[in-house]
């Protein structure tokens, strides 16, 4: 079970993939290497993986929040899925 889920959101996302060979079944790799930060799935997808990676406490929603306030605080210029993991390591304590 996902610790996040579409519910849990606190923006409103696009649940199509915007890509002609973006498809919203498929997150992480092979799917497209940048991250599209309106995309619903690819929004629950790195959340999951983030609250995977750190033992996030299920019941403990406060932590998606943030990692959903830092995408939209960060520069527009990261894209990249690593690129992205690695600004929201490194700024967490900033936000």
């Amino acid at each position: 079970m996902p610790y996040f889920t579409k519910t849990d959101l606190l923006y409103n996302y696009s649940w199509k993939a915007n890509q002609e060979n973006d498809n919203p079944r498929v997150t992480g790799f092979p799917d497209n290497i940048l991250l599209d930060r309106n995309e619903g799935y690819e929004v629950l997808y790195l959340i999951n993986q983030i609250a995977q990676r750190y033992n996030w406490r299920p019941d403990n929603r406060v932590a998606g929040h943030k990692v959903e306030k830092m995408l939209r605080a960060m520069p527009g210029n990261i894209r990249s899925r690593k690129e992205i993991f690695t600004w929201i390591v490194d700024n967490w304590p900033k936000y």
